[in-house]
């Protein structure tokens, strides 16, 4: 009876399989819906808030030629209360501002959000503390 050998069985590679009503995020690895609630245009993951440098000046353009990773650095707030995560391109330095979805995560958006009050970057007067 011959032997097997290990090292030349390989297991069946996978075919990715392309979704276009999806994405992969970049950090997480998870699949991420297109449709997001309260935004036209998806661009991060509702888990990790992540995004790519794929819009260039307005949004849903995919007109960036950078295409690096972009990670969730703070939270601004318009006067009528939307709030918008402020996102930094590893690859470029860009900052852009992007809509928060209704999916998400809310934890990850207050944990940004606080960020400041936890760590100030900034030396407090003393009367301040």
């Amino acid at each position: 009876m011959p032997r097997r050998n290990p090292a030349r069985e390989r297991a069946p590679q996978r075919k990715k399989a392309h979704h276009p009503d999806a994405f992969r995020c970049v950090s997480c690895r998870l699949d991420v819906p297109m449709i997001a609630p309260g935004t036209a245009h998806r661009n991060h993951c509702p888990h990790c808030l992540t995004s790519l440098h794929v819009d260039h000046r307005i949004p849903g353009d995919r007109r960036a030629a950078c295409r690096g990773r972009m990670a969730a650095l703070s939270i601004t707030v318009r006067p009528d209360g939307e709030w918008l995560l402020i996102h930094h391109c590893q690859s470029c330095d860009e900052l852009s501002a992007n809509r928060i979805a209704g999916d998400d995560n809310a934890l990850a958006l207050l944990r940004i959000a606080m960020r400041p009050l936890s760590a100030p970057r900034l030396p407090l007067p003393a009367w301040a503390g």
